[in-house]
Order: C-alpha cells, then structure tokens, then sequence
C-alpha cells in the first residue's frame, strides 16, 4: 500500500450546521451536501491542497456505512492540523475560528519546538491546532 491520504472523514451531530461552520464560518468553498440523509449517503466535501478533500458525514450515517459503533459526540482521537505562512496568521485564523462558534481551546502561543500555536474546537468538539513553523516554509495563500 502507498502512503497516501485522500480524505479525511468527520462525524458530525448536524450535517448542515457543519456545513454551515467550515463554508460560511472559515471560507472553505463546497459544493454543499450531496447524497441523501434517508440513505445514509448524505456527506459534504471540501477540497483541500491538490488531491485531498474534508469529508463531513452524520455520526449515525459513519456508524452505518462502516459498520461500527456511532462515535460518541464531542470526542475525536485525532488533531487536525492548518499551517500557516507567517507567525501572526495563526492569531487571525484562531479569530476567523471564533467568530465562526469554534470553541478557543488554546489561544496563540509560543511553542517549546520553535514555532507558534492555537487550538480550537469545531461545533462537533473536532480539535484544531493552527500553527506557524519556521522549520516549514510555505508560501502565502
């Protein structure tokens, strides 16, 4: 097997109301829900770099179509991550997060590898850290 990541699947408590968060609240363009709720098929995609898309997927839906128990809400074993070009990005990520209705987990800050960092929660308890890394140079959006 390559190693390769295509998607990255969330469950959600309200497909819409997430939708909702991650186009209206951060700017990330969509083509909005497809598929249908009474199929379990219902999900929303949002295209990130080159290759890799957001999935967002009701938690019973998930629980269905993979055939395991429906994640419990507001819990997540993963960190999603958003880096940034420039240190003082992640403080103006963090406030577009905000205002969207994320939850601060951790406002900016220094951090002990050299870089600068945030994280905040999506509505569905989903965490994200937005960080700065010297070491990883990006280019501006």
């Amino acid at each position: 097997m390559k190693p390769r990541l295509s998607v990255i699947t969330l469950a959600v408590d309200d497909l819409e109301r997430a939708v909702a968060f991650y186009r209206d609240g951060l700017g990330w363009p969509t083509q909005g829900i497809v598929g249908s709720a009474a199929q379990h098929s219902a999900v929303a995609f949002f295209a990130l770099q080159p290759g890799i898309r957001l999935a967002l997927f009701p938690r019973t839906s998930l629980a269905v179509e993979a055939g395991v128990a429906e994640p419990p809400s507001g819990t997540s074993g993963c960190l999603l991550s958003h880096n940034v070009a420039r240190r003082e990005q992640v403080a103006e990520v963090m406030a577009e997060a905000a205002v969207a209705g994320a939850r601060i987990l951790r406002p900016p800050r220094d951090t002990a590898w050299g870089g600068h960092a945030g994280y905040f929660a999506d509505l569905d308890g989903h965490p994200w850290e937005v960080a700065w890394n010297p070491k990883w140079p990006l280019a501006d959006d």
